[in-house]
């Protein structure tokens, strides 16, 4: 991201309501989140924003990259090149790049847990090209902690986590020193429920902890004054958008407020809050998509009509998302309202237009306490990775969820075209076979062929020799960057680097904070009484499993229907992120549960839902019925259906006691349909074969 924007004069040549111009502002970095399937489909849909007037990269990665895996991975089994694009190595890395020079192109990279590695892939990638180091501009997200809390794509516990951070912002400060090397995000506390209040204290005791651990090192004053100046944040804009306003300048003033008294950071220019943002995607809506436009527009508003909070780089969703990933001409449009205000308003030609408002202060006022009061009892507790740990933070954004959950059910907080005026015309933007756009699923298998031939075609020993380095530097608390740099040149693989980290730091798994107590509705008593009656006709409470098979993070939907069917009264198995189909169709049978609800919202709903099918059958539970939620087209829900599905859920459906009620039928239709007699094995019959018999892979 840049610095802060110039002033720019223009010739008086031109009045305005009798005024001449006086001066303009450079506009903030255009920028569309993007990325799907291979690295040559992603490069041509860069290359071709850019030319429509994008000014900076924002990639989006595919979660097997994000967390670690390779294609051929079990656990990347439907993912690959589904949310994002899938980087392996370092061809992908060229073929991604290729043709787009880095040393003037600003580049941002959604990355997390494998951001030093992907930042080395980045690296490798300009040095083949000649770009100096000390001349790139960009920035890594690198915020690991909203991933316990949020979207999930953490690997290891936290320490580690945070040494890898540490490292890559040392790292940046002797060699990249125009980098970002982390983007403290608090636009996905926003996603899982965070209030303005907790999005900014969650963001700020996230810095804190960061920056901590890069004092604790002995960095000389001077430096590690540069380096807090080379931290940005990456925020979130809703609806409710004068509170945005006031929280972006509240945000403003209380890191400038940190920086000072905390660190001691004397140069104001060190101590300004430089963040991108990427506006509301939790608000789009499946129904009357078209109303996203308008949604999208005021929120970027939010973010760019107060000159002392706005940001430097924006990038808008696409008005389709909540239906599936956006086409080019969605994203244009998108890039479209950022040129327009930028360019045929008069916004850049004045100061701040909130100076002096009563009421805009006032709200500072209150949010930046109600924060401070939040830091306090954070920092009581530990801070922020103490929180993390205990659970309290990943609760906190659980309870506030809910409560949001609830207003709009009970029509509280009004969603057009969702609880309130939903009547209207169809949209013929959604209509046709090319509405949405799509990754074939043979984007995996040629992923998989291509790793093969880049494993074969490098230097084996060269390759493992890199990767001991990279041990032997991760064990020794020697900064990482250099040997992964080397692992990136020698030919080492995204899920070879992740595997060796794991190997040293072993894995972790967040808490889930499904353990509140959330306010009873009028029509939960409804469900309840439905649940008891069907306790009494089964003998048991009814149990669902809720699974997260494959990478996909985002929990919100599942840890709330987890919430609602332990309210309503039903016995609830749910461990979290990141599971195998084996592992929820043995958890279904050790709970010998009623029902298994399936959330996937990275798009590879198919493969993975047709994996636990299988798996059911393989096992004997086929009469255990299956219901699935995530963002799934009219067509994949026919598909899911003729798998043997008993329901759908996709965004409109937002009812969650509405869902709880249909789920208790679906179980007591479900007791009309007994379990498969078990046929003994023919002698000789191994499990092989006995797979092969019943249409299992």
């Amino acid at each position: 991201m840049p610095e802060a924007p110039s002033t720019t004069t223009i010739a008086s040549t031109t009045p305005i309501d009798g005024a001449a111009r006086r001066h303009r502002d450079k506009p903030w970095i255009f920028r569309t989140y993007a990325g799907h399937s291979t690295a040559a489909e992603s490069n041509r849909l860069y290359r071709g924003n850019l030319a429509k007037g994008q000014t900076g990269l924002s990639i989006a990665f595919d979660l097997p990259t994000q967390t670690g895996y390779d294609p051929d991975h079990e656990l990347a089994r439907g993912e690959v090149g589904k949310v994002g694009v899938s980087v392996a190595h370092l061809g992908d890395m060229r073929t991604l790049l290729d043709g787009i020079p880095l040393s003037t192109m600003n580049t941002s990279m959604t990355i997390n847990a494998t951001a030093p590695w992907l930042l080395a892939l980045y690296v490798a990638v300009a040095d083949e090209q000649g770009a100096p180091r000390d001349a790139l501009t960009g920035t890594t997200q690198n915020d690991i902690v909203k991933e316990y809390l949020s979207r999930g794509t953490y690997i290891f516990p936290p320490e580690p986590s945070l040494r890898l951070t540490r490292d890559t912002i040392l790292f940046g400060r002797e060699q990249m020193p125009k980098w970002n090397p982390m983007n403290v995000c608090s636009y996905h506390l926003q996603e899982a429920g965070a209030t303005p209040v907790q999005e900014v204290a969650f963001a700020l005791a996230t810095a804190c902890a960061v920056l901590d651990r890069v004092k604790a090192v002995g960095v000389p004053e001077a430096d590690f004054a540069q380096m807090v100046g080379r931290i940005s944040f990456f925020v979130n804009a809703g609806m409710r958008f004068v509170t945005e306003i006031c929280k972006l300048r509240a945000f403003a003033e209380l890191w400038d407020e940190t920086v000072r008294d905390r660190y001691g950071v004397a140069d104001e220019k060190h101590r300004r809050f430089r963040y991108g943002v990427q506006v509301n995607s939790l608000g789009l809506t499946e129904q009357q998509p078209e109303n996203n436009v308008h949604r999208i527009l005021i929120e970027m508003l939010a973010v760019t009509l107060s000159k002392k909070a706005r940001a430097r780089a924006v990038q808008l969703p696409a008005w389709n998302e909540a239906m599936g990933l956006p086409r080019p001409w969605d994203q244009q449009w998108s890039l479209r309202m950022q040129q327009i205000l930028a360019f045929e308003t008069d916004l850049l030609e004045y100061e701040d237009v909130f100076d002096g408002s009563t009421v805009i202060e006032r709200e500072v006022g209150a949010i930046k306490e109600a924060a401070r009061a939040e830091l306090d009892a954070i920092e009581a507790m530990g801070g922020a990775v103490a929180c993390v740990e205990s659970g309290y933070m990943k609760r906190a954004l659980v309870e506030s969820n809910a409560a949001r959950v609830s207003e709009i059910e009970e029509g509280e907080r009004v969603v057009v075209g969702v609880n309130r005026y939903v009547e209207g015309e169809p949209s013929p933007l959604v209509t046709g076979d090319r509405a949405i756009l799509t990754v074939s699923e043979d984007v995996e298998q040629g992923a998989i062929a291509a790793l093969k031939e880049w494993r074969a075609a490098r230097d084996e020993a060269a390759a493992m020799a890199a990767l001991d380095a990279l041990e032997a530097a991760a064990r020794s608390d020697t900064n990482v960057m250099e040997p992964s740099i080397a692992c990136a040149k020698a030919g080492v693989t995204t899920g070879e680097w992740g595997e060796r980290l794991r190997a040293v730091f072993g894995q972790y798994r967040a808490p889930t904070g499904v353990t509140l107590e959330t306010k009873v509705t009028p029509r939960e008593r409804e469900v309840r009484l439905l649940v008891t009656e069907l306790s009494e006709k089964l003998g048991r409470t009814p149990t669902i499993v809720v699974g997260k098979p494959g990478l996909d993070g985002h929990s919100n939907g599942a840890e709330q229907i987890a919430l609602r069917a332990r309210d309503v009264g039903m016995e609830v198995a749910y461990d979290g992120i990141r599971q195998t189909p084996a592992e929820i169709v043995s958890r279904a049978a050790e709970t010998k549960a009623h029902v298994i609800g399936l959330s996937i919202l990275s798009g590879s709903h198919v493969p993975l839902v047709r994996e636990v099918m299988a798996r059911l059958r393989l096992e004997g539970l086929d009469h255990v019925p299956v219901v699935v939620g995530g963002i799934i087209s009219n067509e994949d829900a026919l598909v899911l259906s003729n798998m043997g599905v008993s329901k759908v859920y996709t965004p409109k459906n937002y009812e969650i006691d509405r869902i709880m009620g249909e789920i208790v039928g679906v179980i007591d239709r479900s007791l009309d349909r007994p379990p498969a007699p078990e046929t003994p094995p023919a002698p000789g019959t191994t499990k092989r074969d006995r797979r092969a018999a019943r249409g299992s892979y």
